[in-house]
């Protein structure tokens, strides 16, 4: 037998330390209510005193991918008003579903013993504005997430990309407009099949761009062209309605940009929102509030160049923390409230909600970070049936309810945050680049031990169906 050298077992030593440290294990389940048995969505499932962790699905399944460094750690698995599961990695069982019992403080009794805190849902959201310089980051800091934006229609997927993302901040002290880069650094999966059929991306976009007043939609015929040009379209759209800039820049990244002028959620709230203290719940042991979001005296107004976007009441809940009056989650949507409004979504759209927002954040270091991001919003692809074939009311019925337009929808997971100012002082230094589209080349190692969110089974077969059709087209 051959032996070997002290350089060699030196070699392969390291090679052992190098494999272990980067094997993973992998933890996958589904969360379940103890009481009705039925799924719970966006459930949080993570790592204490770590910022590695996922959201479980709208089937309340899961996948965690967690290094053999912190086997012997504790896994949380949470979700508001629940009772907290937590148990070591090692000892996690895929086998068996995780249930979670209801968890509710009284509320009466607090009330009673919190006789100096504020009592109702508007003071509440006052003081958590207030606190905000306290809970959210004040110095610079980078993330690592996980993004899936998908377009559908009401019968099947018209776009999907999967990608990795890193998004620098500097801090809740100045405005995201100036200090906030976002960057796409791998893609995981890619099919678009829009240009098929997004015919007024590019009659507003010849608008914007030529401004011919005579342009009638109805007159734009798909053969006639070039799909070079339509997708050209369709990019510009996507960057001003609901681009990766937009989100995190935009009015909608409500606490975040509570400071720039005309905030949502800034000095000027209660014109726009009304709170009402509903409950307390529980969430990993800590007490929370529950206020309900309802309409006030004003609109709410996103401002979007170039479109109507405005004449809205806001609705939802926001989940506080008790003890530091940190948010820990919010839940928006904008309903049609003014005439003008409520026209525009019946005829373009078809619904009244106009923007689906959540917002969860995550607890590092005594600072609240951003942990997932879920929004939706209905967006007009096509001007309608123009033809002079006679249809059956089942066709017409399939197109205007089926075809009109699409659901955009962008999640986003954040599982890494780093701190540390070389690190990003470096990494300031490269170029940063949010476009979505840009190809980049399919690495199956980096995606092997990268935290997702897992696909939905209704999704899952949708995302068949479009790779399927995709391949078809291209061919």
């Amino acid at each position: 037998m051959k032996l070997l050298s002290k350089q060699q077992l030196l070699f392969y030593c390291l090679f052992i330390v190098s494999v272990l440290s980067y094997s993973q294990t992998e933890l996958k389940n589904k969360v379940v209510d103890f009481t009705t048995l039925l799924p719970i969505e966006s459930a949080s499932i993570y790592i204490k005193n770590t910022t590695i962790g996922t959201v479980s699905n709208q089937d309340g399944k899961f996948v965690l991918q967690v290094s053999k460094e912190l086997e012997f750690d504790t896994l949380i698995i949470s979700s508001i008003g629940y009772k907290s599961f937590k148990i070591p990695v090692n000892e996690f069982d895929n086998s068996e579903e995780i249930y979670l019992e209801e968890d509710i403080a009284a509320l009466d009794e607090i009330i009673l013993v919190a006789e100096t805190r504020p009592k109702t849902g508007n003071d509440i959201i006052l003081k958590a504005i207030e606190k905000l310089p306290e809970n959210l980051p004040d110095s610079a800091y980078i993330q690592k997430g996980f993004l899936r934006h998908k377009e559908r229609n009401a019968k099947e997927f018209k776009w999907l990309i999967e990608s990795a993302i890193t998004v620098y901040d500097s801090g809740y002290s100045v405005t995201s407009k100036d200090h906030l880069k976002i960057n796409v650094d791998q893609v995981r999966k890619s099919y678009d099949l829009r240009d098929v059929d997004s015919i007024f991306s590019y009659y507003s976009y010849l608008k914007r761009y030529e401004n011919n007043r005579k342009l009638k939609a109805k007159n734009l015929k798909r053969d006639t062209i070039k799909t070079s040009s339509l997708v050209k379209a369709i990019k510009w759209n996507d960057t001003r309605v609901n681009g990766l800039e937009n989100l995190f820049k935009g009015k909608l990244n409500l606490i975040r940009n509570s400071k720039s002028v005309k905030a949502l959620f800034g000095q000027n709230i209660l014109e726009k929102h009304q709170f009402k203290l509903d409950t307390i719940l529980v969430d990993n042991d800590r007490k929370i509030y529950k206020i309900q979001i309802t309409d006030s005296k004003d609109y709410v107004n996103l401002e979007t160049k170039g479109i109507f976007n405005g004449g809205y009441h806001a609705k939802g809940w926001v989940y506080i923390y008790w003890d530091n009056y940190a948010i820990k989650k919010i839940e928006y949507e904008l309903i049609a409230a003014s005439d003008a409004q409520k026209i525009r979504s019946k005829t373009l759209f078809g619904t009244q909600t106009n923007h689906k927002l959540v917002m969860s954040y995550m607890e590092y270091n005594d600072k609240m970070y951003p942990s997932y991001i879920y929004y939706e919003t209905p967006k007009l692809v096509n001007v309608g049936l123009k033809t002079d074939e006679k249809l059956s009311e089942e066709e017409k019925s399939r197109y205007y309810n089926e075809e009109r337009f699409y659901y955009t929808v962008q999640e986003i997971l954040f599982s890494d945050i780093i701190e540390d100012d070389q690190i990003i002082a470096e990494a300031l230094q490269k170029d940063w680049d949010a476009d979505i589209f840009s190809p980049k080349p399919y690495d199956k190692s980096f995606w092997k031990n990268y935290n997702i969110i897992l696909e939905s089974e209704e999704d899952e077969q949708l995302i068949k169906d479009l790779s399927k059709r995709a391949s078809l087209f291209k061919q």
